[in-house]
């Protein structure tokens, strides 16, 4: 019997550590994300940043292999698609601060 419920209770951890765990990430990064853009400035079409600029680019190989998993890429990649950075025709972001409003990011 308690072998039963130490093995319920090993999946209830794994299942968190697998989907709890990787959306907590995420939202911090998207958090990150976002005082990134306001400390440089890139809120407006005219003052946009190239991903470079604002150290956000997805990082070599090597640098993945050896550090520890950097999630602001994807946060960025995320934030994209849901129309809260959006990107000028010249490659560069900027961050829609109107999206933002009330959400956790703000």
């Amino acid at each position: 019997m308690n072998d039963v419920l130490a093995i319920i209770g090993l999946i209830i951890l794994l299942l968190i550590a697998l989907f709890v765990v990787p959306q907590f990430l995420m939202v911090r990064a998207m958090k990150k994300v976002v005082k990134i853009f306001r400390e440089n400035n890139a809120t407006d079409p005219k003052n946009a940043k190239t991903v470079e600029e604002l150290k956000l680019q997805q990082k070599g190989m090597l640098d993945r292999m050896m550090k520890p998993r950097d999630y602001k890429p994807r946060a960025l990649q995320y934030m994209i698609g849901a129309d809260m950075v959006r990107m000028t025709d010249d490659g560069k972001v900027y961050l829609i601060e109107e999206k933002l409003r009330g959400t956790k990011l703000e």
